[in-house]
């Protein structure tokens, strides 16, 4: 088996946000360059524990737009060379439960543009970059890593648009893996699946008592992930040795969720689950 390459240049949208930004920081302790996209709002990486800016490049940009990501990855190339691994992690979730006969068409057309199209848009320009750049030379295989969400594979009632959004990831991941390959042999495509994550995109929802109970009730383990929870699950899967052949996955994160009741809902304690949120915040 290959040895651990020295350095890996993660590419990582989004990386303004919980889990974004939890992935940068595990992504930097192994040693990796990162090149960060904050959204549309410039962010320096000092406000990313971990994250040193001689090993990063970081830019904001709409991720809805292709040619931004185009420029901004050939900025990234002239710094580092090549990208190694993507994670498509950027994403907006519109906390107002309504559902979808009362949903307004620029927020159902917002919510595909920056969750489905901007992540089509980033899987499009790192597979242009790899065409360019070619495989690694010691054979350790490209990783393009999605973020969904469990509102993908189980619906989620009053937000029918990102359910669609999410579920379309889901189609992309077998799509591209069978692509990637003409691009180099040992190219890999996977996604997370978070569910209940503890992250300021979420915390609408986890203050609202009768949606922790509902939540959790169908989870075995009957705790919020932090956004560590994620990334974590998001760098195995980029490992181009641990995961080498591990490609065509999704793979949910979200305390065994079943999609169904496995205790009663009153057995859930909201203000304990939420203490224990705070209790693990940052990890």
């Amino acid at each position: 088996m290959p040895a651990p390459p020295t350095s890996l240049v993660v590419w990582i949208t989004g990386a303004a946000g919980g889990i974004g930004s939890a992935v940068a920081r595990v992504f930097a302790a192994s040693g990796a360059r990162l090149v960060l996209h904050t959204g549309r709002r410039p962010r320096p990486p000092a406000d990313t524990p971990g994250v040193r800016p001689d090993r990063s490049y970081v830019y904001a940009a709409d991720v809805r737009s292709p040619s931004a990501h185009d420029d901004a990855l050939s900025e990234a190339l002239a710094r580092f060379g090549r990208i190694d691994v993507c994670v498509a992690n950027a994403g907006i979730w519109p906390p107002q439960d309504t559902p979808l006969k009362d949903m307004d068409p620029a927020r159902v057309q917002e919510v595909l543009d920056v969750n489905l199209a901007g992540a089509l848009w980033t899987a499009r320009a790192f597979l242009r970059v790899l065409a360019d750049t070619g495989p690694r030379p010691d054979g350790l295989g490209a990783s393009l890593c999605f973020v969904g969400s469990t509102a993908g594979r189980f619906g989620e009632p009053f937000h029918a648009a990102y359910a669609a959004s999410k579920g379309g990831l889901r189609a992309l991941v077998p799509t591209l893996a069978r692509e990637i390959v003409e691009l180099d042999p040992r190219g890999r495509v996977n996604m997370v699946e978070p569910g209940w994550t503890a992250t300021a995109m979420a915390r609408p929802g986890l203050a609202d008592d009768g949606a922790i109970r509902h939540a959790l009730s169908t989870m075995p383990l009957a705790r919020v992930a932090t956004a560590g929870d994620i990334a974590q699950a998001i760098a195995y899967l980029c490992d181009p040795v641990r995961a080498r052949h591990v490609t065509g996955e999704v793979v949910t994160v979200a305390g065994g969720m079943q999609g169904r009741l496995v205790r009663p809902p009153e057995g859930v304690d909201p203000d304990a689950v939420r203490a224990a949120i705070d209790r693990d915040e940052g990890v």
